[in-house]
């Protein structure tokens, strides 16, 4: 039996320096729209770093591991002594899920917790004159917008608004704080003051609504820390249990911090009374939960897929948030009355088509002009655009025969076949010089040689557009073997699959292994070019700088990619409901009612059996994956050059 990953296991303070994941140390909650976190000087883009001694406050809310220099990071609460002014010097700190303490060099003392979206904190002073100072304006990079407040007793409540990531859109914040010691308000200006009180041992509590100050303030908990604090665990070590993995212990507690970044987002929103606000800006109810934050361009290809596999029960009410947005004036980033921060929602139709096919529930019906007027709109303007574009083509295609629209449903996969097109003007020809250039030709994050693969609903016509598969495997040798492949972001991210519907899917067990595991070499960075040194290094490390040199972590997206290579599952194509399978890195793996069991040392698969039964093919689908059973995949150190080429699957338009 594996060993549950319990939230003691969870290094939180993995990717919390410098640039190298976008991680920070916040107090956090599963799916919690709130969390409470260290704003640091200097700080990386979750306002805090790991060495960072200068602390500025405290503040509630961000999105971890995104671009855009951070966002979120509202509310800044400085405890003080003396002036508001005085400095704050790290002494100590201490984290794990749902808990973070600090003490300084002045003497003050600060710990928090959270359950939902409810936090408590607690701040001690030594025997001196002291208080705290409020800026209701403080945001990281994504700017302030307005504020709205009113103070009443030992309480402060009100609304924020701030600009999404990258600041395309705008989110408000319905909140209340609430002192339980008696206080006084100072100093007042438009959007920050200072609170005098003479008590050493402050609690306060805050509370997040999406709907209004009442909710708010009804959220506020009123139980003491430890309570609050227990209650997380239990909740934190529910969901890590997800997956239950047995083997390099080293090994599990870097699955278990990685795991840990899987369940941030998307945010929940739900109320007691099943309301929430939409994106649109209006108030809805629901009787199941209802969620917001996306950056599904970031993590369609990783996190949703693991999370329809190992939380199903949440998973339905995910998707349904997801088609939710073609009600609510639905934008590729964000609107300007989004109820929570959020990054973009790109690809969304293939995830809705993913889920489907996965036994979701999606009402295709009731938001299909929706979608189809997205597909009619989608950006056709630059290389990559374009294939990502035509994705989305086929999948309207394959959701209006699902829905008996034939005709017309072949017409969007005609249109999607244009990839090809596209894909011989910019990316068949690799003697240019500009193929290897970050960025070039406009595309965004990527190279010529990273998005040429990009084709995932159609790999029979990418081998064939690649002069067929000799040539197409002569070709991927090349990119892996000139270290083309970018392991630091997204683009690219599903390329290391791609040799497992060929005559060598040996080569992907090998691939998946050398970047889940192994020491590699990693050219690309921010608007790097191939001349700069590159960082030879693994590229997961359960440490502060933990991914190598400019990669954000994406609200889980590239944690989700150890998890699934981890345990040997990778989605063959979003958008059908399909895992190839790899040899895993742990021991066992159980993970709802499947059971996975490796056997034997090595990187390659010898030979598999599911149920008792050989496997004759190297992929499983979900309804397998969901009914479960025992699949047990033995290792050899030399590949099996005849396991996995029979019963291959493959997509095709």
């Amino acid at each position: 039996m594996a060993s549950i990953c319990h939230a003691q296991q969870v290094n939180v303070f993995l990717g919390t320096s410098g640039d190298h994941g976008q991680l920070s140390p916040a107090v956090s909650y599963p799916f919690s729209t709130l969390d409470i976190g260290p704003q640091t000087y200097p700080n990386t883009h979750t306002g805090y770093e790991r060495k960072a001694q200068l602390f500025l406050g405290f503040t509630h809310g961000r999105l971890e591991g995104v671009g855009c220099m951070g966002s979120g990071g509202n509310l800044l609460i400085k405890p003080f002594m003396g002036k508001p002014d005085n400095q704050l010097l790290k002494k100590n700190e201490a984290g794990s899920p749902g808990y973070y303490a600090v003490s300084f060099r002045n003497g003050i003392s600060c710990r928090f917790t959270l359950k939902g979206k409810s936090g408590i904190e607690n701040y001690r002073f030594p025997n001196s004159k002291h208080g705290f100072y409020v800026d209701l304006s403080h945001t990281l990079m994504n700017g302030f917008k307005a504020e709205q407040h009113s103070v009443s007793k030992n309480e402060i409540s009100g609304w924020v608004e701030s600009g999404t990531t990258c600041r395309a859109g705008t989110y408000r914040v319905y909140y209340a704080l609430a002192f339980d010691e008696p206080v006084t308000f100072r100093d007042s200006t438009a959007h920050t003051f200072t609170i005098l009180t003479k008590s050493r041992d402050v609690t306060l509590r805050i509370a997040f609504s999406s709907v209004n100050e009442t909710y708010a303030k009804a959220g506020i908990n009123s139980q003491n820390f430890e309570q609050i604090r227990n209650a997380t665990a239990i909740a934190w070590n529910r969901e890590l249990s997800r997956i239950k993995v047995t083997g390099d212990p080293k090994e599990e507690r870097l699955f278990g911090s990685l795991l840990y970044r899987c369940f941030h987002a998307p945010f929940d929103l739900i109320e007691p009374d099943g309301a929430y606000r939409g994106s649109n800006g209006k108030v809805y109810h629901t009787d199941g939960n209802a969620y917001s934050g996306w950056t599904i361009w970031d993590n369609y290809k990783t996190t949703l897929p693991l999370l329809s596999i190992m939380a199903p029960d949440r998973y339905q009410d995910i998707v349904t948030s997801i088609a939710n947005l073609y009600h609510f004036e639905k934008k590729n980033w964000a609107t300007q009355t989004e109820p929570s921060n959020t990054v973009r929602t790109e690809h969304a139709i293939v995830v809705l088509l993913d889920a489907y096919r996965k036994g979701y529930h999606v009402d295709f019906a009731g938001i299909r002009d929706s979608l189809v007027k997205e597909t009619d709109n989608l950006d056709f303007s630059k290389p990559d655009k374009a294939l990502e574009s035509c994705y989305d083509e086929w999948a309207m295609g394959q959701i209006l025969s699902i829905l008996k629209q034939d005709s017309l449903g072949n017409a969007y996969l005609q249109k999607a076949a244009t990839w090809k097109t596209y894909w011989e003007k910019d990316f068949k020809d690799l003697s240019k010089e500009d193929v290897d250039d970050l960025n070039a030709r406009n595309m965004y994050q990527g190279t010529i040689w990273q998005y040429r693969w990009f084709a995932p609903f159609d790999q029979k016509g990418l081998i064939v557009e690649c002069g067929g598969e000799s040539k197409y495997l002569k070709q991927l040798d090349e990119f892996f073997g000139k270290d083309y492949y970018n392991a630091a972001n997204e683009p690219d991210i599903q390329v290391p699959y791609m040799y497992d519907f060929t005559s060598q899917p040996w080569k992907s067990q090998n691939i998946i292994r050398k970047y889940a595991r192994d020491t590699v070499i990693q050219y690309y960075y921010d608007d790097n070019y191939r001349g700069v040194d590159p960082t030879i290094d693994r590229v997961y490390n359960n440490r502060p700088d933990a991914f190598v040199s400019s990669m954000d972590d994406d609200m889980g997206a590239m944690s989700a990619w150890y998890i699934l290579a981890a345990i040997g599952l990778s989605p063959a194509c979003v958008g059908y409901p399909v895992y190839y399978l790899h040899v895993p890195l742990f021991k066992s793996i159980v993970i709802g009612k499947l059971h996975i069991v490796a056997n034997g040392k090595g990187r390659y698969i010898r030979s598999a059996t599911f149920n008792g039964k050989n496997l004759e093919r190297n992929w499983l689908t979900q309804q397998e994956i969901i009914k479960g059973g025992i699949l047990v995949i033995t290792a050899a150190t030399v590949p099996d050059k005849q396991f996995g080429t029979h019963h291959q699957f493959i997509t095709a338009i």
